[in-house]
């Protein structure tokens, strides 16, 4: 059964990204929904959520999948 944030990060998702990821298994979902959560605190995307929260969650979990994240990329942590 997904998570609260495993099913808001699926809602941020484009249609095409969600069905992929829907595919997944569910421990990698909820991996992914964590990076999401780390991707939405990180202080690049503050302006755009104070003006749009859901483009921010949606740029958020694009980075996600697209594993251009600093964490993806060696630099979290």
């Amino acid at each position: 059964m997904p998570n609260d944030s495993v099913t808001r990060f699926l809602a941020a998702l484009s249609p095409e990204d969600r069905e992929a990821v829907g595919k997944r298994p569910d421990a990698e979902r909820e991996k992914l929904a964590a990076a999401w959560e780390a991707e939405l605190a990180r202080d690049d995307l503050d302006t755009l959520d104070e003006l749009s929260p859901p483009a921010a969650e949606s740029e958020a979990a694009r980075r996600v999948v697209a594993g251009t994240t600093p964490e993806a990329e060696g630099g979290g942590g």
